[in-house]
This record gives structure tokens, sequence and C-alpha cells, in this order.
């Protein structure tokens, strides 16, 4: 079930160059199972175990976050990704001093259906007057599947998408990145303004142990395990490398921090006063 969220701590803001970029905690969900069925599917159960309990994390539950991204720019506010329902972005939003109406663009990462159920209302659209943007690939493949969600959420906007690429900017600044594998056009984005640069990784990673310290584990979610893996080293290995600030999606909120390379793995290194110290 949905954890109770304090209203005051459900958005998180931090400049980058000209940005403003802020995460949105549109959801957090305490999971009562067995990790294992959906982290390191493809290892021995005592192992598994003695990486959580090394962790201090629990056997028998795990928390997932949903958080999209809202990147104010000079072109526009730009939202990345929709949450698992409209009212908790729309909330989440709220927090954050913004309404439907302040969004100009709506990019969407990959079209698993926490990522896109917030795309609707009852009523339409949720934000009518937005373009919205999605990966050639993604699009492609999930219009081929049998999907409720896509054909709910996504295919009724086809017609006012527009269609990317790795590569492509969305804006000035803002750069699609491959990151195939956990879906089959799954995409991330490298921020850049003036000189100050972010990876938003979104769910190249899941979690923040089982994900990173281990990036050849498989995860139930990942739809191509040996090529979301190969993606986890790539995505991940640049910005350990780079020193880049990291948004992960699914990272424990305000999901923004960075990432180490530790052994054959890699180990999140939550946010602190970095950009705080910088603002000043």
């Amino acid at each position: 079930m949905d954890t109770p969220i304090d209203r005051n701590a459900i958005q998180h803001s931090l400049p980058l160059g000209g940005f403003t970029v802020s995460t949105l905690l549109a959801g957090t969900r305490t999971v009562a199972d067995d990790p294992q069925k959906t982290f390191g599917t493809n290892v021995r159960a005592e192992d598994f175990a003695t990486v959580a309990r090394d962790a201090f994390l629990p056997a028998d539950r795990w928390q997932s976050y949903f958080t999209p991204v809202l990147v104010s720019t000079p072109q526009g506010r730009v939202l990345f990704d929709t949450g698992l329902s409209a009212d908790g972005l729309l909330r989440a939003l709220a927090a954050a001093g913004h309404t439907p109406d302040d969004i100009d663009m709506v990019v969407l990462t990959h079209m698993h259906g926490d990522h896109v159920n917030g795309l609707m209302t009852d009523d339409g659209p949720t934000f009518p007057d937005a373009r919205h943007v999605a990966g050639r690939v993604e699009f492609d493949a999930w219009s081929q599947m049998e999907s409720e969600t896509f054909e709910a959420k996504v295919r009724p906007l086809a017609e006012r998408m527009t269609f990317i690429e790795g590569g492509d900017a969305v804006v000035q600044g803002i750069t699609a990145l491959e990151a195939f594998g956990h879906t089959p056009g799954h995409m991330a984005f490298r921020l850049d303004s003036e000189g100050e640069e972010l990876l938003m990784m979104v769910d190249t990673a899941n979690h923040h142990v089982f994900s990173l310290a281990h990036p050849d584990w498989e995860v139930s979610f990942d739809m191509d395990k040996a090529a979301a893996a190969a993606t986890r080293r790539r995505i991940i290995g640049m910005a350990a490398a780079e020193k880049l600030p990291v948004i992960g999606y699914h990272m424990p909120f305000p999901a923004t921090g960075f990432v180490e390379a530790r052994g054959d793995g890699f180990r999140w290194v939550p946010a602190t006063d970095q950009f705080r110290i910088a603002a000043g």
C-alpha cells in the first residue's frame, strides 16, 4: 500500500547552471514481499540475503519511489514522466508551485505504467497544452504489444507526439541517451547548462543497492535482462567516471546523488550539501 507522504517533502529543487531541476515524489510504496522476486533473480538466495543484511535492508520487504522530474529551462518547463497517477503527480507539482498549465513539454523516458499513468485524468490529457515527446523505438515497440496501459494512456496522444532518437535534444541542453534493455527504447537524459551537468538515469537502476552494487543482477522488470545489465555498466560507469550528479527515478527521495565505482559495481552516494554550497 502507499505510504503517507508529508506534503511539505514531496518536491526538491536544485540549481543547475541556468536550469532549475525539481524532483517530484509522485508516490512511494512499501512492497511487502521477498525483494529477490524482483532483484537478483539470477543469484543464490544466501548471496542475496548477505547483500541485503550488509546494507541494513530487510529480507521481507522493500521500498519503491516514483519520481518524475521537472526541468525549468529558458526554453520552457519540461516534465519527465508522469508517475503512477495524475493525482499523485499533480499534488507534487502543486507542492513545487506549478499547475498543469505551466508545463510546456512532457517527455516519456519509457512506457511502463509507473511512468505513463499520469498522462490522463478522467477528463482527458493531464497536460492538454503541452507538447509530448517519446522515443521512436519505444513507441513503435509498445504499439505492437498487447498493453492496456499503452492503449489507454499513450496511444490517444500519438498525434500530438514528437518522436526522438538517441543523441537528439528535446530542448537546448537536454540530450537523449539510448539506455535500452529495461524496455526496448528506454532513454536516459543528460543535462548541460552553463557548464554544469547532470545525468537522469531514470530506470537504468531500480534500486540504490541491489541494482548499483551488483549491476549484473537480473531485475524482473527488465525486458531484455542482458541488455539492461550492459546498459547499467555503461551509463552508470560514465556517471562515476565523470563524477556527474545523478537523478534516479526509483532512488530514495529526493532521488538525487552521485555514483562511485566500488569493487565490481557501484555505490549510491545521496546528495547532501553539494548543490546548496554551489548555489551560495
